[in-house]
């Protein structure tokens, strides 16, 4: 089959997409919400998320092209001038919920984190520093749980290395695969950390031969890998997974560009009390100085404080350092790339711009991907589940809808986005609940108890949590209640009608011959004669030798009392079908 070449500067839209694979725009959106992606015919896609799902397409002779362009993306790997120093290396530590990422950065930072991370999984994007051999190396602790694909995809392209955490008593698991496509898309250098080894039941080489099939092959076996077997817990070889980051990242030959205005990326942004926007920046190109003014998509602001990542006071940020600012207007999105602008007045412009940008974008796109789906599998007789979400930080609030929406819902439950948010569930929240069945949902937020008492007046559910998981099951189980129950019927038995001794408007009298299983008083009965249906009935009694019995079983004979809806002639050789019918709730 001939090759074919796409080539892509900074992005392409799904529209654009679909008609260089040759495929149709569903095909292709419905491949995106597979992976967890919700995008719209106009949305753009970057080049590792085009490569990505051309990969889950299996669309083997497609080759895609980076095309040079002077206005793309900035990013750390721009085109870099003569005068570009050596920065840090940005290592994001990824892996399977459980082992032992977060325990790792504990001990290399000599702090614990995972105490405060509810349910002791890591819900944000935590940037470090520490420093090993007098150098500085930069670590990004991105969530481990399934429902943080988005923010776990984010720290995978801000990064310049991957130190993938595989527990030598577990093997490889579908995040494991999940982060070394992430790493692979992203360009990232891939080292493996197989953690756990001091544990009964660790078998490193079974760990290095599972992830040999996942195309890392290890140094030792004459790969590219580097694998360094580690205990997190009990800081065993810790020094030498930093001496091979460093090496690594001596190789790559890592520098950035200082004399160019400062950019980078936003990794988090929540409001504060007191404070206002506090946006955690990662900084990938210039200096980033307090009174500078930056933009960020949408929004600009004038950087009143920043503090390291140890929360001390910073005057000044390189290429390669997280930051923790005040002084935006508005909150910024999770991802939004920054850039430093010269005064308040260009600042405004490019905010201005940015957002027109973004509205004609959003113009076009009529149809979402919910709808198209929709317009594809789901009859009309759905239902509608509200929900609004109020979440701590952007990050959260994103990785709580896009996991939302990836609940399946066989095609029966159309989830509503009413409204999302960052900070405390408030009175406007309550409002837009109120009279349309819908559930406002908080994550790491609290609800005051003026507004718990106006929501009880309201009759509108509100629903905290610390735990994705469990906001994801509340969810589920909502839709669930929506469904429609399915109903159950299981036959019992069969009686060949010998005798029938009255026969009233709803009522029957018969003796006959049990042929299988049982009959008992409370079961329902179809009257069939010669395979044709002649009516339904319920069994009111029975009677064995003309004394009422529980049951007669087959090979017995006796009589029974039927309640009908109407009259029904019954004649001797008819059948009766023995069955019960119930209701039972579904499940998604």
């Amino acid at each position: 089959m001939e090759e074919k070449t796409i080539q892509i500067a900074g992005s392409i839209t799904v529209d654009e997409l679909s008609k260089a694979l040759g495929l149709s725009v569903t095909e292709l959106i419905g491949t995106l919400f597979k992976n967890g992606i919700v995008a719209t015919i106009n949305q753009r896609l970057d080049f590792e998320t085009a490569s990505i799902i051309i990969d889950e397409l299996g669309l083997k002779n497609v080759k895609l092209e980076r095309k040079n362009t002077s206005t793309r993306t900035s990013d750390f790997h721009r085109e870099l001038s003569d005068k570009a120093v050596t920065r840090p290396p940005v290592v994001a530590v990824m892996g399977h919920v459980d082992h032992g990422k977060t325990t790792l950065l504990d001990t290399l930072l000599n702090k614990k984190t995972v105490d405060d991370e509810a349910g002791g999984i890591t819900q944000h994007i935590s940037a470090y520093q520490l420093q090993h051999n007098d150098r500085i190396i930069t670590f990004l602790d991105t969530p481990g749980h399934e429902a943080f694909a988005a923010i776990r995809q984010h720290g995978a392209m801000l990064t310049d290395i991957v130190v993938i955490v595989v527990a030598a008593d577990d093997g490889v698991k579908p995040q494991t695969v999940e982060a070394i496509n992430f790493a692979k898309s992203a360009n990232a250098k891939i080292i493996v950390a197989i953690n756990k080894i001091d544990r009964d039941g660790a078998d490193v080489n079974r760990t290095m031969a599972d992830l040999s099939q996942h195309g890392l092959q290890p140094e030792e076996w004459g790969g590219d890998t580097i694998m360094v077997p580690i205990s997190a817990k009990m800081n065993q070889n810790l020094d030498q997974l930093l001496d091979m980051i460093l090496l690594t990242a001596d190789i790559e030959e890592l520098k950035a560009d200082i004399e160019i205005p400062a950019e980078g990326l936003v990794i988090e942004s929540h409001m504060e009390t007191g404070k206002g926007s506090v946006v955690n920046l990662l900084v990938t190109g210039g200096e980033l100085k307090t009174g500078e003014f930056i933009v960020a998509g949408p929004t600009y602001g004038k950087i009143r404080t920043m503090l390291d990542w140890k929360g001390k006071p910073k005057g000044k940020a390189t290429p390669s350092t997280p930051v923790t600012i005040t002084g935006f207007k508005e909150l910024p999105s999770f991802g939004d790339r920054f850039i430093e602008a010269k005064d308040e007045k260009t600042a405004r412009k490019m905010a201005l711009l940015n957002a027109q940008a973004a509205a004609n974008e959003s113009a076009d796109t009529n149809v979402t991907s919910t709808d198209l789906l929709r317009m594809m599998n789901v009859a009309d007789n759905t239902k509608t589940f509200n929900v609004i979400v109020k979440g701590d930080v952007l990050g959260s609030v994103t990785s709580v809808v896009d996991s939302l929406r990836l609940i399946d819902t066989k095609g029966e439950i159309t989830l509503n986005i009413v409204s999302t948010g960052v900070g405390d569930i408030n009175e406007n929240d309550v409002y837009m609940a109120a009279g349309e069945n819908t559930v406002v949902y908080g994550f790491n937020v609290t609800v005051p108890i003026n507004i718990s008492k106006m929501a009880a007046r309201d009759n509108v559910p509100i629903r905290t949590y610390k735990v994705i998981y469990e906001l994801l099951d509340d969810a589920k189980h909502e839709m669930e209640n929506l469904l429609d129950a399915e109903i159950v019927e299981e036959d019992q038995g069969e009686l060949k009608v010998l005798g029938v001794f009255r026969t009233e408007k709803t009522s029957i009298i018969a003796g006959g011959e049990v042929l299988t299983g049982n009959v008992k008083p409370g079961y329902l009965v179809r009257i069939i004669r010669n395979k044709r249906f002649l009516g339904e009935a319920e069994v009111t009694s029975v009677q064995k030798e003309k004394i009422d019995a529980k049951e007669l079983i087959a090979g017995e004979t006796g009589g029974l009392a039927l309640k009908t809806k109407s009259k029904i002639d019954l004649q001797i050789n008819d059948r009766l079908v023995f069955f019960t019918r119930e209701s039972k709730r579904r499940t998604l």
